[in-house]
């Protein structure tokens, strides 16, 4: 069920300054996790997301993945509502606890799911575009290690195969990773997400195994499919140093190299930076890394998926003043400076510079490389009044970082595509049910979805081809 208002003055009806390219994709995005629920049907067993959420003090209010948005029985509805947008794709992840419970044989009616949302979306003119790991992975690989663990990436290598099997004939673009940063730096660093531990070394040893199973993963599709594009999406981020200073600007140096070069360097070049080794030696011997991985690794994909919120400011900190329980190795030796300027109910500086700044220096320092903002929005306080929502700081917000895109697209950036985040209100992992980052209101006891207001000036995008600004 919608709930429509008057939109407004449209775009249409306004002089377009910004046009995006020919067949340039508009997209939203979602996670199964956030929205599918049914966490118990058709087979599906637990993720480490399941048992963190039961975990008391782990998530917000106690919530869960469960029921969510309800998806998992309400698809059909939600994707009319994406073709009531105009979208042109749909950004979703497979559950793996679905396709392989606890991590084991193939589960044909939890396939079977996918491959009737993947019809249903193709019946309305819209793209599929699949994640394989957006984090829920089957406990019981946990349990024997997780990704700290080798073997988790070849389990990943085999899930990613029966999924390519049965979608690769239909599916458009897939991305093998989600923010593998999160998984590896916030689930066994910091433990502020699933599974919740607390082991830089082994935060390391998740990085190269989550990037192990990209390159398997990507095996396992070529293998099945020589139509869909290949891609892996990262929250690469803008990181500037507070000052000047020699100290700060190494800072920068540091959590750069941590946050977007141990991933990209080893996807693109063919190895990890130095710099990196050399600021973890202290913590790991990188002997986790076999000889062939990076071969594995670094074989060609499609594209890249960059998922951007927000930028880090960053300097040295004083001895015995840096955060000693954060994602990072060495992280007493960083302190956090408030960006100043406006913020999302994420406390989140709202700086779309840094869009425009990742996407140029991707091209300048990886190559001419397909890519694709594969997540992007904001969270606000939004509420139904009189059957509306009048959500003006995230079309603010995203009508911001749009004009930022394409200003990078003016200097050569070789961007494709465009997903907001999310199509609907849902579970914001350790946040619970607290922050809403849709453009489609969802009553949580109702399960009723009202289009936002910036859900309405997204059509209108999409209908011209760009914005007025």
């Amino acid at each position: 069920m919608t709930a429509l208002m008057a939109a407004g003055t449209s775009i249409q009806d306004q002089a377009v300054k910004r046009r995006f390219p020919a067949g340039f994709w508009w997209g939203a995005a979602t996670a199964a996790y956030q929205i599918e629920g049914a966490v118990s049907e058709d087979g599906r067993t637990p993720c480490i997301w399941d048992t963190f959420a039961a975990t008391p003090g782990k998530v917000a209010n106690g919530d869960s993945g469960n029921p969510a948005t309800e998806h998992y029985f309400r698809y059909r509805d939600d994707v009319a509502l994406m073709a009531e947008l105009g979208l042109g794709a749909y950004r979703f992840s497979v559950a793996w606890p679905r396709v392989r419970p606890r991590g084991q044989q193939t589960n044909a009616k939890g396939l079977a799911f996918y491959d009737r949302l993947v019809d249903e979306l193709l019946s309305k003119g819209i793209r599929p575009v699949a994640t394989l790991y957006h984090w829920d992975l089957p406990q019981e690989l946990e349990d024997q290690g997780g990704w700290a663990n080798r073997e988790t990436a070849h389990r990943f290598g085999e899930y990613a195969n029966d999924v390519a099997e049965k979608l690769g004939d239909r599916v458009a673009l897939w991305n093998t990773l989600n923010e593998p940063w999160c998984s590896a730096f916030l689930g066994y660093g910091s433990g502020a997400h699933a599974p919740g531990k607390k082991n830089h070394a082994d935060a390391l040893k998740a990085v190269h195994h989550l990037l192990l199973g990209h390159g398997l993963a990507v095996q396992a599709i070529r293998a099945n499919t020589s139509q869909a594009e290949i891609a892996l999406a990262i929250n690469a981020g803008v990181v500037r140093a507070v000052s000047e200073k020699e100290s700060d600007v190494d800072a920068a140096r540091r959590i750069d190299g941590l946050l977007n070069r141990i991933f990209l360097d080893p996807v693109f070049k063919g190895h990890y930076p130095q710099d990196v080794i050399e600021d973890t030696k202290t913590i790991s011997d990188w002997a986790h890394v076999q000889e062939t991985d990076l071969q594995i690794i670094s074989q060609k994909i499609d594209g890249l998926g960059l998922n951007y919120y927000q930028p880090d400011l960053v300097g040295a900190a004083e001895p015995g003043t840096g955060e000693t329980d954060g994602p990072y190795p060495n992280n007493d030796k960083v302190k956090w400076h408030r960006v100043s300027g406006p913020r999302t109910e994420m406390d989140w500086p709202v700086d779309p510079t840094g869009l425009e700044e990742i996407l140029l220096r991707v091209k300048r320092d990886y190559g001419d490389i397909p890519l694709y903002i594969t997540e992007n929005g904001a969270a606000y306080p939004d509420q139904v009044v009189d059957g509306a929502v009048h959500d003006n700081d995230r079309i603010d917000f995203l009508n911001r970082h749009l004009a930022a895109a394409h200003q990078a697209l003016d200097k050569g950036a070789n961007l494709r595509g465009y997903f907001v985040w999310s199509l609907l209100d849902n579970f914001e992992w350790a946040l619970g049910y607290g922050k809403r980052f849709g453009i489609v209101h969802v009553d949580y006891q109702t399960q009723v979805r009202t289009l936002k207001q910036s859900a309405l000036w997204y059509r209108d995008v999409i209908n011209a081809g760009g914005i007025t600004a």
